[in-house]
């Protein structure tokens, strides 16, 4: 049957007929869900501000240290002991670092007038003999100062030491000098000139902020926004004694986190500053506390070559610079890492998703070349596979989260617990700790020795460095799987990874403070 159509219909239209009910019941829980909605919305909106994108900030610091001291000596004249003084200015005490470090030398000890040469070495255990049978020639011991000639002389009076060839006379082991010969530091100040840019919003700021006086100094209610720090009052701010830290040294945290909201209507950028004790206050005496190097001064006498050598004791103060809170991911089984920017709460970090980012292109010439492994011998049959084929069993401890069989529970507290839920693995396969990349990048004694000894080419390393040579495999392992320094700054390792240098450099008493939150 076919549908008729006429003119009329054109005019006609349709229309909902509304009934309105007067309910005392069914009221209050209509409007209950338009203002549950309404929260809601507003919140996300305004609360959480889920309408913005957040991004990561780029950095750049500048300091300046400001200050005199004067250090009182003792010194031998003509048989006579005799106090001078000497007048300390900034290019005596500040030695330039890189990154966002700086150093302020608080306390020093000095071997003056070395030369090359033979000379009886400084009593040690090792070092004390009683015959030329106790000696070895060209014998290099890490703790020495030179090589054994093969003699065994007087060192004074009745000691004997062994022979070396080095820079004579031979540095003696003493205690830094209490108090510290700097102790007047801590009225030294410093200026931070802290440059930041959002380069997705286009947006540059300082803090040094307009109208700031250049005579102010910070003060935590007072004046939060002065850059220009009075040292020990940094240390007043971390409940410690400067003149204490000074005699053996330590390392302090100028924390800069920029609180910025960019929308037109609420703009405001600010830099908020807080300081944190770095390094490790409770150290037993005999396991190197403090902070310390040592430097030469080489001049010419009579046309031979000498130097004064310094050990210096001091404080370096490190420069953290935070925006948004931001973690990346790498996966070995994905070719992006992942942002991770908002919190986690309570969720595990394997299981959230987080926006996928490029990894950074890998310049392989500046790979470092296998330390310990020899050449392979022709014929013999290499592996290339860059994980083994064997998966290890899983683990009874292994964790539901961990796909690789090899992570274990976190030690965290539980309210901290979720950011160390992370394996190497975004689905189940084979462990990277299996892999040769990894024991040659990450796991090798040698590589790491030598990128502390590049980085401090006088450091002492012993059978107490554990603690060194494992936080240097992370920073290995964060560079080589994401590759940008900016991107390595905010890596997590996998419990896995984490795990794995933990075994191959443990902690004495087996306790690890484990991840360190910059916010």
């Amino acid at each position: 049957m076919s549908a008729s159509c006429s003119w009329k219909d054109v005019f006609q239209y349709e229309t909902n007929k509304v009934l309105q009910i007067q309910s005392v019941y069914y009221g209050p829980i209509k409007w209950f869900f338009h203002l549950l909605v309404l929260s809601y919305i507003s919140f996300a909106l305004i609360g959480d501000k889920r309408y913005q994108k957040k991004e990561p900030l780029i950095s750049s610091v500048h300091t300046k240290v400001k200050g005199i001291a004067e250090v009182k000596a003792e010194i031998l004249e003509n048989g006579m002991k005799k106090m001078v003084s000497e007048v300390f200015d900034t290019a005596d005490y500040t030695f330039p670092l890189q990154g966002n470090s700086f150093f302020v030398m608080t306390n020093f000890l000095k071997t003056e007038g070395q030369q090359q040469g033979l000379c009886p070495d400084f009593p040690t255990r090792r070092t004390i003999c009683s015959s030329d049978r106790g000696c070895k020639k060209g014998w290099r011991d890490p703790q020495s100062k030179g090589i054994q000639t093969g003699r065994c002389v007087v060192y004074k009076e009745r000691l004997k030491t062994c022979e070396v060839s080095a820079w004579c006379p031979i540095e003696e082991v003493e205690k830094a000098p209490r108090p510290a010969l700097l102790k007047s530091a801590e009225n030294f100040t410093v200026l931070v000139k802290n440059n930041i840019d959002f380069p997705g919003h286009n947006y540059t700021m300082r803090n040094i902020l307009p109208g700031v006086n250049i005579t102010c100094t910070f003060h935590k209610t007072q004046n939060p926004q002065c850059p220009i720090f009075r040292l020990g009052d940094i240390f007043q701010e971390t409940g410690d004694n400067f003149s204490d830290v000074a005699i053996q040294g330590g390392i302090m945290g100028i924390e800069i986190y920029w609180d910025c909201n960019l929308d037109g209507w609420f703009h405001h950028c600010r830099p908020k500053y807080s300081f944190r004790r770095l390094d490790d206050k409770t150290t037993n005496e005999s396991l190197y506390p403090g902070y310390n190097f040592r430097f030469a001064k080489y001049y010419k006498e009579n046309n031979i070559e000498k130097r004064t050598l310094i050990k210096v004791f001091g404080i370096r103060f490190d420069i953290l610079v935070f925006g948004t809170t931001l973690k990346y991911v790498s996966f070995v089984d994905e070719s992006h890492i992942r942002m991770v920017d908002q919190e986690l709460l309570g969720k595990s970090l394997q299981n959230v998703e987080g926006e996928k980012v490029p990894r950074p292109s890998v310049d392989l010439s500046r790979l470092p070349p296998s330390l310990h492994d020899p050449s392979p011998i022709p014929g013999q049959a290499e592996e290339i596979q860059l994980l083994s084929d064997e998966v290890a069993t899983r683990s009874s401890n292994s964790p539901d989260w961990c796909q690789c069989g090899h992570c274990l529970p976190s030690q965290l507290p539980e309210s901290h617990r979720c950011l160390e839920e992370l394996c190497c693995r975004k689905k189940a396969g084979p462990c990277i700790t299996t892999s040769e990349p990894f024991r040659q990048l990450v796991l090798s004694r040698q590589l790491l020795e030598f990128l502390l000894l590049y980085q401090e080419p006088l450091l002492e390393l012993d059978e107490n460095s554990n603690s060194q040579l494992r936080h240097c495999a992370y920073r290995c392992y964060t560079i080589w799987r994401f590759g940008s320094q900016d991107l390595a700054d905010f890596a997590i390792l996998p419990s896995c990874c984490r795990w794995r240098i933990r075994r191959e450099f443990p902690q004495s008493e087996g306790q690890y403070t484990g991840f360190q939150s910059p916010y």
